[in-house]
């Protein structure tokens, strides 16, 4: 088995210090370092969340740079009313002494895309949020861009609808014109874009059942989900009338390490840059402007599939020994 290289782009947030706990659990991926761009939390606030995460995984080995304060162009909105007032739930654990780095996010993708590329093992991005660095990337080094192994993106929607106006998935409406730059880019360097939008992460709920099973597996990790969860659960609960709360940035990780747990189709996709639909994915799923698809959108997933490999991964029990699990999940 290849165990494939990764950079983990993203905005801790809850849902992905759930994501970082996955990779570094996953035996098929190896994580070069975590980058990261505002959005659910400011830049500072989010490179704290990441090593109080690596702390809990005891893997503060693992690099973690600053990258954009702000989008591209329009005004930075923070998702700190969805993720608690410290960007981890209100779970206010103790900070962890920051290592400072030589570089910043962008010269770290750029030279480690170029490094993996040059030894042949080759570099892939998971982008869990606003798409801000990747762009900054494009305009910087778009060789180091065009040499990324593969684009994986937690974002965007699309018959699913939005999560913070009608059409809009958060990570594309606070950046924009960060998305639409990295999909065109995408488009004229002939790649193609991993999203895994809501379509699918919407059925990635984990309930109370499934969060008291955790605790009774492995007490410790249980605890500290629980932790960072609970405002996730009085969010839902309060603006979604669910019962429990989506998570989904691990989905994006998950797919990366097994496809098989999603299926979609490839269109031409871009993001739109202002008036009220602000962020949407226009997928154009029936081929009307003729354009080579440059994104692979993803539509189905197997959410007992999925909670199998999460729960297995990070509280390091076999999947057989899981015996509730799929009652929990057709539950939830």
């Amino acid at each position: 088995m290849k165990r494939r290289n990764v950079i983990i782009d993203c905005d801790p947030g809850i849902d992905d210090s759930l994501a970082i706990m996955l990779a570094l659990s996953l035996e098929e991926i190896h994580v070069e370092g975590i980058t990261i761009v505002c959005g659910n939390s400011p830049v500072e606030m989010g490179a704290g969340n990441a090593r109080k995460v690596l702390k809990q995984m005891n893997r503060l080995d693992v690099p973690i740079y600053l990258g954009a304060e702000k989008p591209l162009k329009r005004e930075y909105v923070s998702a700190l009313d969805t993720h608690g007032a410290d960007g981890l739930g209100e779970s206010w654990l103790p900070e962890v002494p920051e290592a400072k780095q030589d570089m910043n996010a962008v010269e770290f993708l750029s030279r480690t895309i170029r490094e993996r590329t040059d030894d042949k093992t080759g570099c892939s991005v998971i982008a869990l949020g606003p798409m801000t660095n990747l762009a900054h990337l494009i305009q910087t080094d778009p060789e180091a861009f065009s040499m990324i192994e593969e684009i994986v993106s937690m974002g965007g929607s699309f018959k699913s609808h939005g999560n913070c106006s009608p059409v809009a998935e958060y990570n594309y409406w606070a950046d924009p014109d960060g998305a639409a730059l990295v999909y065109e880019t995408a488009a004229s360097q002939r790649k193609k874009i991993v999203m895994v939008g809501l379509d699918v992460t919407r059925k990635i709920v984990l309930t109370p059942n499934l969060l008291e099973y955790m605790k009774r597996l492995n007490p410790e990790t249980g605890q500290f989900v629980q932790a960072i969860t609970k405002f996730y659960f009085d969010f839902h609960w309060e603006w979604e009338h669910l019962i429990g709360c989506v998570i989904n940035d691990p989905l994006a990780v998950a797919w990366f390490a097994d496809p098989s747990l999603c299926s979609g189709f490839e269109a031409y996709t871009a993001v739109e840059t202002g008036g009220i639909s602000m962020g949407q994915t226009v997928v154009d799923s029936m081929g009307f402007y003729r354009k080579e698809a440059n994104a692979l959108i993803l539509t189905h997933t197997d959410a007992k599939r999925f909670f199998r490999m999460f729960f297995s991964r990070i509280l390091g029990i076999e999947e057989e020994k899981l015996d509730l699990l799929d009652t929990l999940v057709e539950e939830g």
